[in-house]
């Protein structure tokens, strides 16, 4: 737990070790104050591409914690900032909600539904069959096809739902294109975080509760990974897996005590 304590840094999945829906974990409140009493760098990193920086600081803030927006890095924010690096001022069709919307304006891309250089899928619940029929029209006349993140579900208070990697693949079935996605596991995610609160990869550790996105993307970003039993994982799974993380904890209760 020292070696953990001591870093300089610490890059944080949300949904599994912050929070389950609406509900915060078991002892977050008491590691988030002890970051910020330490004046520890650090930031919460979600796949998902549904909320603003603020609307998670907001959500956060419902449960009793004071995290300010800078704290906060989404996928559809490295979506658009790998966008803007690829072909700056291009177009998308966008199949997701107004926050990775949001982004991509951020970034200067705005939306084109005709002949658009991307189409960019993220979660929704707005879902229909006509934009996937847009969408596969497009790819076919030459769109490059992008995913925010991987995911095929989410949980939520009601269970689980569809997240981007199952929106996307009727597109990708039906026009035989691949989508690129921009999330964990995709290193280019960590590597956002580790930029923005300017720590080196040896002086920071990830902290995720899912083997299959947030420690293989800790792995390939060569940073201390640390797994949390508190989200999709348990202690049985990892073997599943032909790779393990550094540290293993029930949940981030354990790092304080």
């Amino acid at each position: 737990m020292k070696e953990v304590l001591n870093k300089k840094g610490f890059i944080c999945d949300m949904d599994g070790v912050i929070y389950h829906g609406n509900r915060i974990l078991d002892g977050v409140a008491d590691f988030v104050n002890w970051l910020q009493e330490n004046d520890k760098e650090f930031v919460f990193l979600t796949n998902s591409s549904e909320r603003t920086p603020h609307e998670l600081s907001m959500k956060l803030g419902r449960m009793g914690l004071n995290v300010d927006a800078d704290h906060f890095y989404t996928s559809a924010m490295a979506t658009a900032e790998f966008l803007s690096t690829q072909k700056p001022g291009c177009t998308a069709y966008v199949i997701g909600e107004a926050a990775l919307t949001k982004a991509l304006y951020d970034h200067g891309i705005y939306m084109n539904d005709v002949n658009p250089d991307y189409v960019v899928v993220g979660e929704t619940r707005t879902y229909s069959f006509e934009k996937i029929e847009k969408a596969i029209n497009l790819v076919r006349a030459g769109a490059k096809l992008i995913g925010t993140n991987p995911d095929i579900t989410g949980p939520t208070e009601k269970g689980i739902m569809p997240a981007t990697g199952a929106l996307i693949a009727p597109i990708e079935i039906a026009t035989g294109k691949k989508a690129y996605f921009v999330g964990k596991p995709n290193p280019l995610m960590l590597r956002h975080g580790l930029k923005k609160i300017n720590c080196h990869s040896e002086e920071i550790a990830f902290i995720g509760d899912r083997m299959d996105t947030d420690i293989i993307a800790g792995i390939e970003s060569n940073v201390d990974t640390v797994l949390v039993l508190s989200g999709v994982t348990s202690l049985e799974d990892i073997d599943l897996f032909p790779y393990r993380p550094k540290y293993i904890f029930k949940g981030v209760y354990e790092l304080l005590k």
